[in-house]
Parts: structure tokens; C-alpha cells; sequence
């Protein structure tokens, strides 16, 4: 008795920090700033995108030469382009054309991609082998010329923009629904169900759609910046939007020739728009995917 409480007495005050409270001590912070900060400012754009176009109504065909070319100042913000038109209000209305275009284009493209891994999982054999191989081919071709040749056919429009899209970036959503489900396959529950009688149908819409929505809704939500961009490329090649449509890619297009004589608040902030939505949205879609990982999250914590 004696002997152990010596050891207790001369045994050291401090002890060393685990992995686990260094994270909640010290970088605990960073990803709930990043969520905070990156939800802010979502909210704030897409909150403009939908209230400033409802009080303040923009003519897409308004001219004004004597405000033309005008550079930033308290009148106008962002400047005015070359038709004299406000870049501040286009850029309002640009970005809820392509948040509108991004959102729409990555559902299409998830529940595309989902239908097919889900039916490749499932059936497996020769289906599982076709799809995957289709799935082989479609990214071997570049998106952004795969989406040209798609627009060429059907005509610039927002139809064939948001389909260049879906049918463009369907694939990792195909090959993320096929692993999981390949997974689940052979968990206790699927056993269960097959044992029951329950058909292949049954089995993929009761048992594994609902646990693969979680990484299927992270997917759409990391799709949306590429959808915009992809989005932005086609329009400023002039194979998206109509011309006259304040669209990011549209206002890019008329700044470039507006670049060389210095006005260069036209090319500025619609790029600046831009960068900011799609970092917004996959800093939001990064800490969705944190959480939906923790061994990723302490991997970053440490």
C-alpha cells in the first residue's frame, strides 16, 4: 500500500495532450469557421440574386450612351458597360442565371448518375460491365467539348445548356452510387431483404437509395461549381445564352473587347462574381463532406 501510493506521489503532474484534445484546443475552430463563413456568404449572394431582381427590374435591351464606359464610382459600383447598362445589377441578374443553371444542370446530371450506378450495382455481370464501360468511354471525351457539340446540335438556349451539363457530369456520380451500393450489398440487411423475397426493385429504392442519398446529395451540392463554370465557358464562346441575356459568361464575352482600351472593371467583376459563388458553394459542399467523413475530418483536424 505504501509502495503504491509513492508511485502516485512521484508520478508526474502534467500528462501529454492527446490527439483528440490538441483537435478540440487548436484546430477545432477552423472548420466551423470555414462553415460559417462560406454559409454567410451563399446566403448573401443568393438572397441578392433573388430580391434585388424583384424590386429593381432590368431591361436587358436598355441603351444609354451617355453613361457609357463609365468607371466605378457612387453612381454605379461596378461601373457601367459599353451600352451604358449598370455592371452591378447585370451582375445580380448573371448570377442568378447561373446559380439557377448550375443548380438545375447538377440535379439532372446526379439523378442521371445515380439511376445508372444504382442499376449497375444491382444487376452486375454484363450490365454492370456495359454501364461502366459507357461510363469509360463518356470521360475519355473533354467535357467542355463534349458540351460544345451537344449545344451545336440543339441551338443556344438554357435547354441545352443545362443537358450539355447533365450529359456531361453524370459520371462521378454513376461511379460514387455503384461503389456504395456495391458495398451494401452484402450487409446484414440486404441479406434480410433477399431472404423476405423482396425483388432487385424493391430492394434498391427501400434499402439502397436511402443510405446512398446522403453522398449523392454531397455530389450534386460539389457539382454546382462546375456546372457554373461549364456554364460560364459555353457562354462566353457564344454557344450558351442568348447574347443579350445577362449571364456571366455573356458579360465576359463583351468585356473582352472593352479589356484593351482599359476599361477594366467590365471583365473584373463579373469574374470576381464568379469566384466568389463557386468558392462559397464548395467551401459550404467541403465541410458537408467533413461530416459526412469523419475519418477525413480528423485527419484535417490533426
Amino acid at each position: 500500500m505504501v509502495e503504491v501510493l509513492s508511485r502516485r506521489e512521484t508520478a508526474p503532474a502534467w500528462r501529454p495532450a492527446t490527439r483528440s484534445r490538441l483537435t478540440a484546443a487548436g484546430t477545432g475552430g477552423a472548420p466551423r469557421l470555414r462553415a460559417w463563413v462560406s454559409g454567410g456568404v451563399l446566403a448573401v449572394l443568393v438572397g441578392a440574386a433573388l430580391v434585388v431582381p424583384m424590386v429593381v427590374q432590368l431591361d436587358q435591351q436598355f441603351v444609354d450612351l451617355a453613361a457609357a464606359n463609365l468607371p466605378p464610382g457612387p453612381a454605379h459600383p461596378f461601373g457601367t458597360d459599353e451600352l451604358g447598362r449598370d455592371v452591378l445589377l447585370r451582375c445580380i441578374y448573371a448570377l442568378r442565371i447561373s446559380l439557377a443553371v448550375g443548380l438545375l444542370a447538377a440535379v439532372v446530371s446526379s439523378v442521371v448518375g445515380t439511376a445508372v450506378g444504382a442499376l449497375a450495382g444491382v444487376a452486375g455481370g454484363w450490365t454492370d460491365r456495359l454501364l461502366m464501360r459507357t461510363v469509360d468511354g463518356v470521360a475519355a471525351v473533354p467535357h467542355l467539348l463534349l458540351g460544345i457539340v451537344i449545344v451545336a446540335i440543339l441551338g443556344p438556349s438554357l435547354f441545352s445548356v443545362v443537358a450539355s451539363i447533365a450529359l456531361t457530369h453524370w459520371l462521378s456520380s454513376a461511379r460514387i452510387v455503384r461503389s456504395e451500393v456495391l458495398a451494401l450489398r452484402g450487409r446484414p440487411f440486404v441479406d434480410a431483404a433477399v431472404l423476405g423475397g423482396s425483388s432487385r426493385s424493391r430492394i434498391m429504392v427501400r434499402h439502397l437509395l436511402p443510405n446512398v442519398a446522403p453522398q449523392v446529395l454531397l455530389t450534386t451540392t460539389l457539382m454546382v461549381p462546375h456546372a457554373i463554370w461549364h456554364e460560364t465557358a459555353l457562354s462566353f464562346l457564344g454557344l450558351g445564352l442568348p447574347a443579350h441575356t445577362a449571364s456571366i459568361g455573356n458579360m465576359l464575352n463583351d468585356a473582352s473587347r472593352s479589356l484593351l482600351l482599359g476599361h477594366w472593371w467590365m471583365s473584373a467583376a463579373p469574374g470576381l462574381v464568379l469566384v466568389v459563388a463557386t468558392l462559397a458553394v464548395a467551401g459550404v459542399g467541403g465541410v458537408w463532406r467533413d461530416r459526412l467523413n469523419p475519418r477525413r475530418r480528423s485527419e484535417l483536424s490533426w
